[in-house]
């Protein structure tokens, strides 16, 4: 029997021992990773801000540009090793890692009388996350915690009630991988009916610091200072408040704590909801699935790789963290969440390839609140990017970093094997999202305009080499993160540099036609080389005689054209969307990171390759990449920490149900493998209209579109079928879309 429901959160039978598993909250400033233990109720308390000074924050990107022309004249020669001397004078230097704050314990008995997880769960007990509250809540005979990030107040907020609660709070910041020297100060003072804990900590060889507070309130009882903390006794329930502030120099604790809000917790989470519930309610997906199946919790669905209930928890689950990791910044590579100061790749935001996939479902999802987060994080560091394209190249307009910490846009990783410093696709690639919200919304941002422009006038000053054929060869040029089979990493036409220099050219020319640059990038953008097919019949990552692919890799720069440019697609240039579809079948998964499956399964699905996109699905759902939070690991087996697979499957979903362009609508372009039927609801498309979306079995499908402006759109369906509109008949002529006539498409069975 199969049936469907809206999803709308996870459970567990036991607490979390593993920080991993602990269920998450957000409001994207504060992140809170909650345990559920009764015996000691842990909330680890995280904040976007939390980086530690490492030196990094100082570091300006070198003055190389005197020495590119040298470099240009080696590569066009031939000398494929010369970009290792290019800046290989400079340190790698990491940006400062992003770590936890503290915890906070509500103890009750010994840490110890945690029941591992291959015990039995206590009597009654229960854990949930409601990702349309984004409460979470633990219920253990008699006792309930309940906690959430309220978009609201900017706090974190729990309560406990329980008969006569005994037990000691403090806030604990002996967390994994803390480093030593570590300046730590304390206070605890009690007040009428409750109390007040603060906890700094001064980073080493650093005048930075941050401080959190938590106030405590209780309905009866009575409260003493015990140790580093207070002891509650005989009350009926407990309300904490808490806050992280990261600050240079002194704090007003006093003032600090009574900025916290005040209220009890209905009241604090009716403030919260307006803003949270909207959010994650915009967009669901409800497959036919087994109810028996929808009703394990997550650890027992985890199991079931095949299900399409765990695909349907898995979609809403990631737009839960998406949403919850996205506020004055976007993800990082583990959200907004760790429990370890030692945070694998400094918990950055990846630019090369990991924060756009995690990010790829906002635009089409309803979730206009991660779109702007990340143009918070672009806009923020437009500065720092005109310090690399000058420093570097010698060039004006813009060169976005492959790292950053979210504080400094300055290029940093100078490596010889990731010479990541030569990367000039960035600036393109990371407003790409941008692009995507301003044609769903219809509203084009002035900020977003001024980057374009900045974007296409480095490549004005960066393409200065003719080639005997009269095109511009890029030089030098950089693929993330591979290199050729017979050549350094440094090259000359790199695909993605080549779609992302063509883009950005012609993307400025038409949001700005009356420039009198306009003309002369559009003249530019036709001089660049071409791409290449090679004796395999695949597009290349190189398109220069003589380099070699290297197909076993899991990064797929080279077909950015195909997603999410659609430079490259099914309709328009069939030729290039065979090749680059053979380049898809012939790219190994390497050393199965997430990313790379997740976005072999967007490609695929931009190239109508259902069967492809599934496999690359399977690989994360089979592979073990999901704790029991339902947050994912990089690699198979859970290890290493990230938000990669968790935040980019919603997409991946998406696109092989739904794709849009600004003209072009595509209805079950590459339907998944066991998504026999289902709803998909709240889409968002790219020539502004909501869609819902409906299939069965048999093949039929129904579309409701509700356009919000006029326009008209070419339909399409993944295997050619003809589409029937309920107003006009068949659409085999584009359909015409009227601002609030909404309109009903029918596709009948195989």
């Amino acid at each position: 029997m199969t049936g469907r429901a809206h999803i709308d959160g996870t459970w567990e039978p036991r607490p979390a021992t593993r920080w991993e598993d602990a269920f998450l909250g957000g409001n994207g400033r504060h992140g809170a990773m909650v345990y559920g233990d009764p015996a000691d109720d842990r909330v680890i308390v995280n904040h976007h801000t939390l980086v530690r000074p490492n030196g990094s924050e100082h570091t300006r990107p070198p003055e190389l540009a005197d020495r590119l022309d040298r470099l240009r004249d080696s590569l066009l020669a031939g000398d494929a090793t010369a970009g290792e001397q290019f800046g290989a004078e400079r340190p790698l230097v990491w940006v400062q890692p992003f770590h936890p704050a503290f915890q906070t314990r509500i103890r009750t008995a010994p840490a110890s009388a945690t029941a591992p997880d291959d015990e039995a769960p206590p009597t009654g007990y229960r854990r949930s996350v409601d990702f349309a509250t984004g409460e979470i809540t633990a219920v253990c005979e008699g006792r309930r915690s309940q906690v959430f990030v309220s978009r609201a107040d900017d706090v974190i907020v729990q309560c406990v009630t329980g008969p006569g609660l005994g037990v000691d709070l403090s806030l604990d910041h002996t967390l994994p991988g803390a480093p030593p020297r570590l300046a730590i100060g304390r206070s605890t003072v009690l007040t009428p009916g409750g109390g007040r804990l603060t906890l700094r900590v001064g980073y080493p060889d650093s005048e930075t610091a941050y401080t959190g507070m938590t106030v405590v309130r209780a309905d009866g009882g009575r409260m003493s200072v015990s140790g580093e903390g207070i002891r509650v006794e005989g009350a009926r329930s407990l309300l904490l408040i808490t806050r992280v502030r990261r600050h240079a120099g002194g704090l007003d604790l006093a003032a600090e704590c009574a900025a916290l809000p005040r209220g009890d917790y209905p009241t604090l989470l009716a403030r919260h909801l307006p803003l949270h519930r909207p959010a994650f309610e915009r967009a669901s997906l409800t497959l036919d699935a087994d109810p028996a199946e929808r009703a394990l919790c997550g650890s027992d669905l985890l199991r079931r790789p095949g299900s399409p209930a765990l695909l349907e928890r898995l979609f809403a689950a990631g737009r839960y963290h998406l949403l919850s990791a996205s506020g004055m910044l976007p993800p990082r590579l583990t959200g907004l969440w760790t429990g370890d100061w030692n945070t694998a790749w400094s918990g950055a935001f990846t630019t090369n390839a990991n924060l756009n996939l995690q990010i790829a479902s906002a635009a089409a999802a309803a979730l206009p609140e991660v779109s702007e987060a990340h143009a918070a994080l672009v806009y923020g560091q437009l500065s720092d990017w005109r310090d690399n394209a000058r420093a570097i190249f010698g060039a004006r307009g813009i060169v976005a970093p492959s790292h950053t910490d979210g504080e400094s846009g300055h290029t940093r990783h100078f490596q010889r094997a990731y010479p990541l410093h030569l990367w000039t696709a960035g600036a393109d690639w990371l407003l790409e999202p941008l692009l995507d919200h301003a044609e769903t919304s219809g509203v084009i941002d002035p900020r977003l305009a001024g980057a374009l422009h900045e974007a296409a006038l480095f490549y004005e000053d960066f393409l200065t080499r003719t080639a005997p054929d009269g095109t511009v060869p890029f030089v030098p040029s950089y693929s993330p993160e591979n290199r050729p089979a017979n050549a350094s990493w440094v090259t000359v036409n790199a695909t993605m540099d080549l779609a992302a220099a063509r883009h950005a050219l012609t993307a400025s020319a038409d949001r700005s036609p009356a420039r009198p640059a306009s003309a002369r990038r559009r003249a530019l953008a036709d001089r660049l080389p071409g791409y290449v097919v090679n004796e395999d019949g695949a597009l290349t990552e190189w398109a220069w005689p003589g380099l070699l692919e290297n197909y076993d890799h899991r990064h797929l720069s080279h077909l950015y054209p195909v997603w999410p440019l659609d430079a490259i697609n099914p309709y328009d240039t069939p030729e290039l969307s065979a090749a680059a579809h053979r380049a898809l079948e012939l790219r190994g998964p390497e050393n199965d990171s997430a990313h790379g499956h997740l976005h072999h399964a967007l490609i695929a699905a931009r190239l109508r390759d259902g069967g492809r996109a599934s496999a690359a699905l399977e690989a994360v759902l089979a592979g073990d990449f999901f704790h029991n939070s339902l947050m994912s690991a990089h690699y198979p087996g859970r290890d290493v920490y990230n938000a990669d697979a968790a935040h980019a499957l919603p997409a991946a979903v998406i696109e092989s149900l739904v794709q849009s362009a600004p003209r072009r609508l595509v209805l079950l372009p590459a339907p998944l493998t066991g998504c026999t039927g289902g709803e998909l609801r709240g889409i968002r498309t790219r020539f502004g209209a909501g869609l819902d979306l409906s299939w069965s079995a048999d093949g039929t499908a129904t579309a409701m579109l509700y356009p919000t402006r006029d326009v008209r759109v070419d339909v399409r369906t993944g295997d050619d079928r003809a589409l029937t509109d309920s107003s006009a008949g068949t659409t085999e002529a584009p359909l015409e879309l009227t601002a609030g006539v909404d309109r009903v498409l029918h596709l009948g069975p195989r």
